[in-house]
C-alpha cells in the first residue's frame, strides 16, 4: 500500500491592504504572508474506498463530507477511476483567517502529485504547470500561495506570488478566542475598498529588526470591520500586547485567529503559557515561522 504524508502549516498575512474590488466582487489585496509550524496533517492513500476521514482536535464530523476543500483538489488532480482514501489530522480551527481549508487543498494538491508519481512508477512528481494554477485558484484564492508556503508577497486576488527570500523565521504565537468570524460579512463592513498597497519593498529582509519594523509600518485592513463584527478579537490583540515581550500584534486575514510575534521562542512560549491560563477556553499555539520546511510531502510504503 503507497501512503504519502503531507503537513499543512497555517496561512498568516503579516499586512493585507486592500487596494481594489474586481466587478465579479473579488477584492485586490497586497499581502505579505508567511507560514507557521503549526498546522493540520493530511494523508492520501491508494486504496480502500473513496471516502475522507477526520480525526485531531479541531476535526468535526461535518469536516468529511464531499464537500471538502480538499475533494475539490482531488477531483481536479487524481484519477476518478483510481481508489482514494483520505486522512485529515485537524489542528487549526476553523474559519479562523489562518487558511485551514486552502493550506489543507493544498497540502493535498501536493500529496496527489508525488502519490501519482508513485504509483505510475515516476522517479519524481511532474512539474506544477500554468493549467495547474489556474485549477487551483478555483478551488480557492488562498490556495496557490499555500502551496508553496513559503514567505510571499501575494497581490491581486492571491494568483500573482513573489517569493520573498531570507524570510527570519520569527518566534510567534497565535491565538483565537474560538468565535467564527465570516469572511463576507468582514468584507462586506469594509468602508473603504482602494486603499494604498504595501509600502515601498525592503531591499532585503535579512535584518530581522529592520524587516520587523517595515511590518508595524503596514496594517490589516480588515480589522475595523472584523472588530465591529467580533469584538473578542481586540481583546486577542490586548492580551498579546500586555504580554510585554511582544513585538507586533495583528489580526491575520479576515479573523478572528491573531499573532503575536516575539524576539525568542522561549518567549513566546511563555506569553502562550500565560494566556492560555488567563483565556483557557481559547486556542493558543506557539511556533516559528518556517511552516514551509515541513510541506514536502512524504512517501510512507506499507504492507497493511
Amino acid at each position: 500500500m503507497i501512503k504519502v504524508r503531507v503537513f499543512a502549516p497555517a496561512k498568516i498575512n503579516l499586512a493585507l491592504h486592500i487596494t481594489g474590488r474586481l466587478p465579479d466582487g473579488y477584492h485586490l489585496i497586497d499581502s505579505l504572508v508567511a507560514f507557521a509550524d503549526i498546522g493540520d496533517w493530511i494523508t492520501l492513500t491508494e486504496h480502500g474506498p473513496r471516502e475522507l476521514s477526520v480525526s485531531g482536535p479541531e476535526g468535526v464530523p461535518e469536516l468529511a463530507s464531499d464537500d471538502n476543500i480538499m475533494w475539490h483538489a482531488a477531483q481536479k488532480f487524481w484519477t476518478p477511476d483510481r481508489p482514494l482514501s483520505m486522512a485529515l489530522e485537524k489542528h487549526l480551527p476553523m474559519a479562523s483567517g489562518i487558511g485551514g481549508g486552502s493550506a489543507d487543498a493544498a497540502a493535498a494538491y501536493r500529496g496527489l502529485l508525488l502519490l501519482r508519481a508513485t504509483v505510475e512508477g515516476m522517479a519524481s512528481p511532474r512539474a506544477p504547470t500554468t493549467e495547474d494554477a489556474h485549477a487551483l485558484l478555483s478551488i480557492g484564492a488562498d490556495v496557490p500561495m499555500c502551496v508553496l508556503s513559503d514567505p510571499a508577497r501575494i497581490r491581486g486576488i492571491g494568483e500573482q506570488i513573489t517569493p520573498v527570500p531570507n524570510f527570519f523565521p520569527y518566534a510567534t504565537v497565535l491565538v483565537n478566542p474560538r468565535v467564527q468570524v465570516s469572511t463576507p460579512t468582514v468584507f462586506s463592513g469594509l468602508t473603504i475598498r482602494d486603499n494604498p498597497g504595501l509600502d515601498p519593498w525592503p531591499v532585503s529582509f535579512e535584518d530581522r529588526d529592520a524587516a520587523l519594523d517595515w511590518m508595524r509600518a503596514q496594517r490589516n485592513d480588515l480589522h475595523a470591520p472584523a472588530v465591529a463584527d467580533c469584538p473578542a478579537i481586540g481583546t486577542v490583540l490586548n492580551a498579546l500586547e500586555q504580554t510585554g515581550t511582544c513585538r507586533l500584534a495583528r489580526m491575520s486575514g479576515s479573523g478572528a485567529t491573531c499573532f503575536g510575534i516575539f524576539k525568542r521562542m522561549h518567549m513566546a512560549q511563555a506569553a502562550a503559557d500565560a494566556i492560555s491560563a488567563a483565556h483557557p477556553d481559547w486556542w493558543v499555539r506557539a511556533g516559528r515561522l518556517n511552516g514551509g520546511r515541513n510541506a514536502v510531502p512524504q512517501l510512507i510504503r506499507s504492507t497493511t
